[in-house]
């Protein structure tokens, strides 16, 4: 998945970014919330969009993107003002892992309630399901277009939760870090509050919900006004992610698809202060989810990406890294008979 030049690339930007967080949390150490520290923290601000646009490999660059230019700066905002997970006496490895990986720590109170993450047995499924799909792309000429959207969302979702569940398994053994599930079960969502709130990427949700919707909640006083804020946030940062995926501006649809969805929650708000008024079924609602973040997926999510022809970028990437893994396991295999028929 990652040219010869990216491994320098991956070692350059790790030792950067740990500089970067150093110096974070010796600021955060020597300077009060608010605008001191946040003047402090400026220069990492500014440092931490670049180290991605090292990389030549997509697959990379949008993973670093995702954990740079936008996890580690919300967070770094949030230190700035006092509040959030991070916190300058944090051990330092403790403080990277929390400042650049989107991870959730667990509240004590809901563990024994919560779902627990990507057992291995999950975990396989999804990596055997993930080949599965990148394996079809070979007969991507033959596909109807929606069908291959629909195989790309399936790619997206799969992709997304064992990256984020690596992190978060990483930080778990390396840290003992107690952490939330990135995902839980989107597929199941009854509504988009549902589906947002409760179930897709849960470490995103929680940032835009510090960063954003509270502060605008509490200055206007009104909880649409918060919601519609962290949508409008989340389509510019999604803009800003499919600009470090296809090196091209951003065209707005991204902005437009997250709107759309806002408008959503605050009008299932609104339907939901009515109790006398019809609900819908689970059975007809999760459908009705699903197709509405489908049908609008199709037309402003995945363009932007496609158009440029990113996602022939992302399939190359994909199989190289499947027959990667799929050479490695016949390795480990043809050894493994070596070594016993060797023995008997």
């Amino acid at each position: 998945m990652a040219a010869g030049g990216d491994l320098g690339s991956l070692a350059a930007v790790v030792a950067a970014v740990t500089a970067c967080m150093c110096y974070a949390r010796y600021a955060a150490r020597r300077f009060r919330p608010g605008l001191p520290r946040l003047a402090a923290l400026l220069p990492v601000l500014a440092v931490l969009p670049f180290p991605p646009l090292a990389f030549r490999a997509l697959h990379l660059r949008a993973i670093s993107a995702f954990f740079l230019a936008w996890v580690a700066e919300f967070r770094l905002l949030l230190l700035a003002s006092g509040q959030g997970p991070l916190h300058p006496s944090l051990p330092l490895p403790a403080f990277v892992a929390i400042a650049t990986f989107p991870v959730t720590l667990r509240d004590p109170k809901k563990s024994a309630a919560a779902r627990p993450g990507l057992g291995l047995v999950e975990s396989a499924a999804m990596v055997a399901l993930l080949t599965a799909v990148v394996s079809l792309y070979r007969y991507e000429e033959r596909i109807n277009g929606y069908v291959l959207l629909a195989l790309y969302s399936v790619h997206m979702y799969l992709a997304l939760e064992l990256v984020l569940a690596a992190s978060a398994a990483a930080a778990r053994a390396l840290l003992g870090l107690d952490l939330e599930p990135q995902f839980d079960r989107p597929y199941l969502s009854s509504s988009l509050r549902d589906f947002w709130g409760r179930r897709w990427n849960l470490s995103v949700s929680a940032l835009l919900r510090q960063v954003v919707f509270r502060p605008v909640r509490a200055r206007l006083g009104a909880a649409a006004a918060g919601v519609l804020a962290a949508f409008a946030v989340s389509g510019l940062m999604h803009e800003a992610m499919f600009s470090y995926i296809t090196l091209r501006p951003p065209t707005g649809e991204a902005t437009v698809f997250f709107a759309l969805h806002g408008a959503g929650v605050v009008a299932e708000w609104w339907w939901a202060a009515h109790e006398r008024w019809l609900r819908p079924p689970r059975a007809l609602a999760t459908p009705l989810t699903l197709a509405f973040v489908a049908v609008t997926g199709f037309w402003l999510f995945f363009p932007p990406i496609t158009r440029p022809g990113a996602d022939k970028q992302v399939i190359a990437e994909s199989e190289a890294m499947v027959a990667f893994v799929r050479d490695a396991a016949g390795w480990a295999v043809d050894s493994a008979r070596s070594i016993l028929s060797g023995r008997s």
